[in-house]
């Protein structure tokens, strides 16, 4: 599986070690480990082919956004959680912001311009574009063998929206037991089932974005509220993210599922999905397969004593026994995601969120995970030999 993306990267690897960062301590000066990082994930995720170093139209021209868009890929790198940190830290650190861009400190732009050029990157979603075509560049080629589907809590200094309270349609009838010879409506289909018809704008484009409280049990057993959002995250072996959505804090997991296979599905080739029991449906196990994959979800009980006594009997078994079947054995592949949340927030600033709304958040967080998924690759690269 590490053969393609090896075949494809060992050249750009030999280049960055045995020309690009000789030249740069050169005219720089020597790099630390830190340094080296990012000068690896700007060579691969290339932000000039997508951000363009000035904007035709009314009123003045925007300048330094290629500068920019790699000072905040830098701000990700170096898990800084404030834009007024990254500015003090670009004044303090002659390299890092040669690296970015600027001479001297005199060309810095003001942090008001920072938060503007933000703002045109979240609405032009360029974090998500770069990283897309990092994808496509890298893993396109690859036959991945797992797929690892989860979600994890982004805590944001948000207030939440107001509980929508739906009206009461005329006419609706009583819950209960019909009366004798009452004709019961079909009950309307659930968002899970509507979405195998949809396109995947139309099921990206009804899926809730607003802030709002979350829950969910954790590994141990606890439950854990938050006020903010949802990442829902698609990882291939590897550790490498392939593809996110960001939601409501209250949407079940299950809910961005399609979405996210689809999405997926349009990026790189897989053969087995790997979910937690959060994703155990009928409508999602019959889609993967309508993709041509294998779905390998943990059951859940839903409320059913007699199967969760199975389960229980089920695990009771699987820690006695010496070996497991191919499916458990799959399964523990399911880590992977679990991993790169973890990466995210511990490495990457999905932890200290300081901006409000769907659209600057998700742009937060993919400048993360652009950076995040370009170091993980760049890890897949077999160390050049002597």
């Amino acid at each position: 599986m590490q053969s393609t993306v090896s075949r494809l990267l060992t050249p750009f690897h030999r280049l960055l070690q045995t020309v690009l960062f000789p030249a740069i301590e050169v005219q720089l000066g020597p790099l630390s480990e830190s340094h080296r990082q990012l000068v690896r994930i700007l060579a691969l995720v290339e932000v000039e082919s997508l951000v363009m170093s000035s904007t035709r139209g009314v009123g003045r021209p925007a300048r330094h956004r290629r500068a920019i868009a790699r000072a905040f890929v830098a701000k990700a790198v170096f898990n800084l959680a404030a834009t007024r940190q990254l500015l003090d830290r670009l004044l303090a650190d002659d390299l890092l912001r040669r690296l970015c861009g600027w001479e001297s400190a005199a060309e810095l732009p003001h942090e008001s311009q920072f938060s503007r050029a933000f703002a045109e990157f979240a609405a032009s979603e360029l974090p998500q574009r770069m990283h897309a075509a990092l994808i496509a560049a890298t893993q396109k080629e690859r036959l991945i063998g797992h797929i690892s589907r989860d979600s994890t809590a982004i805590e944001v200094r948000e207030k939440p929206a107001p509980v929508e309270i739906k009206p009461v349609a005329a006419g609706k009838r009583k819950p209960g037991r019909p009366k004798k010879g009452e004709i019961v409506p079909p009950p309307e289909p659930r968002r899970i089932d509507r979405q195998r018809e949809m396109t995947l704008e139309q099921m990206l484009g009804e899926l809730p974005r607003l802030c709002n409280a979350g829950a969910k049990r954790n590994s141990k057993g606890y439950t854990k509220s938050w006020i903010g959002y949802k990442l829902h995250i698609d990882a291939a072996d590897g550790q490498i993210p392939i593809s996110c959505i960001l939601t409501s804090a209250s949407l079940h997991d299950s809910q961005a599922a399609i979405p996210l296979a689809e999405m997926t599905a349009r990026r790189v080739t897989n053969l087995y999905d790997l979910m937690d029991s959060a994703y155990d449906a009928e409508a999602i196990d019959l889609h993967l397969r309508s993709l041509g994959r294998v779905a390998i979800i943990d059951r859940h009980p839903h409320g059913r004593a007699e199967l969760k006594a199975e389960l229980e009997a089920e695990q009771r078994r699987r820690r006695l026994l010496a070996f497991s079947t191919a499916e458990d054995l799959r399964y523990r592949e399911r880590t992977t995601v679990e991993r790169v949340n973890a990466r995210l927030k511990d490495e990457f600033g999905g932890r200290t969120v300081r901006v409000r709304g769907h659209l600057k958040v998700m742009c937060h967080l993919m400048f993360g995970i652009l950076a995040l998924t370009a170091d993980q690759i760049l890890r897949l690269i077999p160390p050049l030999s002597c």
